[in-house]
């Protein structure tokens, strides 16, 4: 049984906690699925992963192509990642499930704590996957560097 891990950002741009947080899920094995809303989103994101550091490439790529279940990392709005994901990573406010949480490794939700309501709707998350008895971790990086602040 997995557990949601809840990101608060407020000093490093959403890029940059999801290439940490993609690195480390890789090295542990895993595939991921970033979850978005809507493909323009993601394109974004997926541009950005693409100019990262030189000695961090990161293996990915968009929802929608020939080989996406062989992606270790698929960007796609489907709640349903082909490329059989350990973990899911929910940015831009793309949603989640209490079951999800269940049945993968870990599922990340990353949110961006200047935005109101980017931070009502983690708090709205929150509180479904814990009245659905979901473990729940919320990590905040307001320190300067991310600390575990509440556990479920």
């Amino acid at each position: 049984m997995g557990a949601a891990y809840f990101y608060h950002l407020t000093r490093r741009p959403l890029v940059e906690t999801l290439r940490m947080l993609l690195t480390k899920s890789l090295e542990n094995g895993w595939r991921v699925a970033v979850r978005g809303p809507d493909a323009a989103g993601l394109e974004a994101l997926d541009r950005a992963l693409w100019l990262g550091p030189e000695d961090g490439f990161l293996p990915h790529g968009m929802a929608g192509g020939p080989m996406d279940a062989e992606q270790p990392v698929l960007l796609t709005t489907e709640t349903e990642a082909v490329n059989a994901p350990h973990c899911v990573m929910s940015v831009l406010g793309a949603g989640v499930t209490a079951d999800e949480v269940k049945a993968l490794e870990r599922v990340c939700i990353l949110f961006d704590g200047n935005d109101d309501a980017a931070l009502s709707q983690a708090r709205a998350q929150w509180k479904a996957l814990k009245e659905a008895g979901a473990a729940a971790q919320y990590w905040s990086e307001e320190s300067g560097r991310w600390e575990k602040k509440a556990e479920t």
